[in-house]
């Protein structure tokens, strides 16, 4: 039996001096993570910090009109809430892809952002992982890596995918990270959190030990925009995403004058595209510059033995998701 020092916190600052310095240590917020992970023995935490008594459950509208989301938020919570539904379908979707209804009513915001990779070899406690022991290398890269495994922004050290739904959408919308931490508060814009495997793949955010996510601020919503999730996996339902896309879009006519897009299950992280925003915005909405877009966010796509089909897919869910909106 492993044993760990327990503690509860009640406040932000209570949790980080609880924490401290100690890379061993972990806050517990869901436990939809961190519990399995402890079980599997992937995880050897030597104290864990509970945070559910940590008043951060609550969501608000900023006087600038960005939305200001509790790291405690539940994602049932936060799916269901009615300014994310207006003003951020895409989100609500997103959440609504993920997991289980049961999974949803625990899992919290911070803890989504922060969730660990599903590869299978990370997981299973003794195959080579640079993730969980550096310089052991990556059994992926030669092994099975059909579906939890990236295309883009991967390294010689991993290729492992980024997991959460709900960070493509926040990644489409744009927003910041609000940290407490031993030196105080500090904000991470969300586009910096996560970091590519590079050569450090066990490094896996921006945090510093002993910082805590107290909130996510999004940003405003685009006026007159819309938005949607499109998700596509080997079944319906409790699947993590071979490709997904997250589009926010604003029309004048046929005429798209502004453009998000987010894509999940094709990346080493929530990974936005910036060279198809550009190429959509100001142009006439059709298939043919949908299917010209998409094919920019793959041409630096690496193909792995058995995942070279997710550049295709992840084409097509970026024009499905396209087509559907601006036919709105």
């Amino acid at each position: 039996m492993r044993h760990f020092d327990y503690a509860r916190a009640e406040s932000p600052q209570q949790a980080v001096a609880a924490h401290g310095s100690d890379r061993d240590a972990a806050f517990l917020a869901g436990g939809t993570t961190l519990l399995d992970l402890v079980k599997l023995d992937v995880m050897q935490p030597q104290k864990v910090i509970d945070i559910n008594g940590v008043d951060l459950d609550t969501i608000e509208r900023l006087d600038d009109g960005r939305l200001r989301i509790g790291a405690m938020v539940t994602n049932t919570a936060l799916a269901r809430d009615e300014r994310v539904v207006e003003d951020y379908a895409v989100l609500s979707q997103a959440l609504l892809a993920g997991a289980s209804t049961q999974l949803r009513n625990k899992a919290t915001t911070g803890g989504n952002i922060m969730q660990r990779v599903r590869c299978p070899y990370f997981r299973d406690g003794v195959s080579a992982c640079n993730k969980r022991e550096p310089g052991s290398g990556c059994a992926a890269i030669e092994g099975v890596n059909r579906t939890v495994h990236a295309v883009l922004g991967t390294s010689d050290n991993c290729i492992a995918t980024h997991p959460s739904d709900m960070c493509v959408a926040m990644a489409a919308i744009g927003a910041t990270v609000e940290v407490q931490g031993p030196e105080g508060t500090r904000e991470i814009d969300f586009g910096d959190f996560h970091l590519l495997p590079g050569d450090t793949p066990a490094r896996e955010h921006a945090l510093e030990p002993g910082e805590l996510i107290t909130h996510v601020v999004l940003d405003a919503p685009i006026d007159g925009g819309r938005s949607a999730y499109l998700k596509l996996r080997d079944r319906q339902s409790y699947q993590f995403a071979l490709a997904s896309s997250a589009v926010i879009v604003r029309m004048d006519g046929n005429t798209i004058t502004d453009a998000r897009v987010a894509m999940g299950g094709v990346g080493t992280k929530p990974w936005r595209a910036p060279e198809v925003e550009a190429a959509l915005k100001g142009k006439t909405a059709s298939e043919a510059l949908f299917t010209d877009a998409a094919k920019l966010a793959f041409e630096n796509a690496t193909a792995y033995s058995q995942n070279g089909y997710k550049i295709p897919l992840g084409q097509q869910a970026i024009v499905r998701n396209l087509t559907d909106l601006t036919a709105a």
